[in-house]
């Protein structure tokens, strides 16, 4: 293998955002890819995939054993727990198995790529200081994405490879039976409400219609997160990635409605993960109604993590002026990546 040509492993290759890294790297000439992923998927000339249990510190030693020629880690996996305390443990090990898995045998290891979010700045939590930054202190743990970065500063001290975290907001991208996608969520959502003659409702907080948020599209997260582990500047800095700019639901729902040929009807608090629990014969029906791809409902529902997008009754944004600053400067219009996604999803025959 030339010494010119990159070796990426991407650790959790089939999420929203995993995929759309792969399938980027893929387009470049000198980039192989190694997919790690639990269910696997299938390889090609370009992209290597490997079933892998992360949680599993001798099953990962096993599988990444040969992976001698990583030169770039991207790390992308999540593993979901009802809880913010209940999410360190399981995220903590997979990053740290995976690390110190890799690491012995990657002689060539360049960079450590760490995927974070929002929750870093304590979004999840309520109210907190925007636009978020790069420099905003940490706060009192649990916090999963604090504990990966300080594990990869430490790990890192004395090593010829850098790191760099990624914070996207809510990233827009395709990807089935994955616990966070919001626009697929709202496909399916405004879908059975036009098969049930219904408007659509913003089912969020009262109060969340109204506030300020953005959103990462996932093929310029995949741009970024290449950028910033290739570009030497980028050495062990952490960079918030969004589409550059901002919206309210109050603009963008009747949108999404216009869309979907339906009637907007205001706003009313309603807790998808219940009330569409019950939705898989209605499901069923509309896969053969509309000779959809037969997906199983579970696969197209990100009910909870819909619910927690619209619960924000507050702003949540980030300034992203330091990733331009840097040398970064590609933008995307949120409301134009909607509607692509959704023009996506009915062209794989997800949606009618």
């Amino acid at each position: 293998m030339s010494k010119a040509m990159k070796v990426a492993l991407v650790v959790g290759a089939q999420g929203v955002i995993g995929r759309n890294l792969v399938d980027h790297l893929a387009t470049l000439d000198d980039w192989r890819v190694v997919g790690l992923s639990r269910r696997g998927g299938i390889s090609t000339d370009g992209v290597q995939h490997v079933a892998v249990d992360l949680l599993d510190p001798g099953d990962t030693r096993e599988k990444l054993a040969g992976l001698q020629q990583v030169t770039h880690i991207f790390y992308t996996a999540y593993q979901d727990r009802p809880s913010w305390a209940e999410l360190v443990p399981p995220n903590m090990a997979m990053l740290m198995n995976a690390v110190e898995a890799i690491e012995p045998v990657a002689m060539r290891l360049q960079h450590i790529s760490l995927m974070q979010g929002y929750k870093v700045y304590g979004g999840h939590l309520g109210p907190f200081k925007t636009p978020a930054r790069e420099t905003d202190a940490a706060f009192m743990p649990p916090e999963f994405m604090h504990d990966q970065q300080r594990f990869l500063e430490a790990r890192q001290i004395g090593k010829a490879w850098s790191w760099s975290a990624i914070r996207p907001a809510v990233v827009g991208g395709f990807a089935l039976g994955n616990p966070m996608n919001l626009a697929l969520a709202i496909a399916v959502y405004a879908s059975m409400s036009k098969e049930l003659g219904l408007p659509l409702r913003f089912p969020g907080k009262p109060g969340a219609y109204d506030r300020l948020l953005e959103m990462t599209d996932a093929g310029l997260l995949a741009r970024a997160t290449v950028w910033a582990a290739t570009d030497e500047h980028c050495a062990n800095q952490a960079f918030n990635i969004t589409n550059g700019d901002l919206f309210r639901w109050n603009e963008m729902w009747p949108a999404i409605a216009r869309y979907f040929k339906l009637e907007v009807a205001p706003p009313l608090p309603l807790a998808l993960d219940t009330v569409m629990a019950d939705k898989q014969p209605l499901w069923q029906a509309m896969l053969d109604k509309h000779a959809l791809a037969p997906h199983a409902y579970a696969e197209v529902s990100s009910w909870r993590f819909a619910d927690f997008v619209f619960s924000w009754d507050y702003d949540m944004f980030g300034d992203g002026s330091k990733a331009r600053r840097f040398g970064f400067h590609e933008h995307v219009e949120t409301q134009a990546m909607f509607m692509r996604l959704f023009d996506d999803f009915r062209r794989r025959k997800i949606i009618p």
